[in-house]
C-alpha cells in the first residue's frame, strides 16, 4: 500500500504549511488516518489521526495550531499547520491504521527557522 505525502518545506516561525496524503480509495474508506512526526534524535509521536466519520485527535503540543481533515472526493487527508515553531521541526509521516494492520507513507520534512 502506498500512502503519498507532500507539502513539506521551510518556513520561518509563526508560518504555515499545508501537509497532504494521498492513500487508494479501498485504504482511505475504513482506516484511521493520521500525521506522526519524528524529530532528530527523538522517537517518532503522534500528531493527530481522524476516523472515516471525521472525529478528530491532536496531541497536546499542536492543539489550536494543526487542523487534521479529509478529502473524501480525492481520498486525502490533510494537515494545516499554522503558527510553526522550531519545535515543530521534523520528519511528518502519514498514517494508515486498521485493526491489527499499519501502513506508512515516506516521511516529509518540516524545517521551521527561528
Amino acid at each position: 500500500v502506498q500512502l503519498q505525502a507532500s507539502g513539506g518545506g521551510l518556513v520561518q516561525a509563526g508560518g504555515s504549511l499545508r501537509l497532504s496524503c494521498a492513500a487508494p480509495r479501498d485504504i482511505f474508506s475504513i482506516y484511521l488516518m493520521g500525521w506522526y512526526r519524528q524529530a532528530p534524535g527523538k522517537q517518532r509521536e503522534l500528531v493527530a489521526t481522524i476516523t472515516t466519520s471525521g472525529v478528530t485527535n491532536y496531541a497536546d503540543t499542536v492543539k489550536g495550531r494543526f487542523t487534521i481533515s479529509r478529502d473524501n472526493d480525492k481520498n486525502t487527508v490533510n494537515l494545516q499547520m499554522n503558527s510553526l515553531k522550531p519545535e515543530d521541526t521534523a520528519a511528518y509521516y502519514c498514517n494508515a491504521w486498521f485493526s491489527s494492520t499499519n501502513y506508512w507513507g515516506q516521511g516529509t520534512l518540516v524545517t521551521v527557522s527561528s
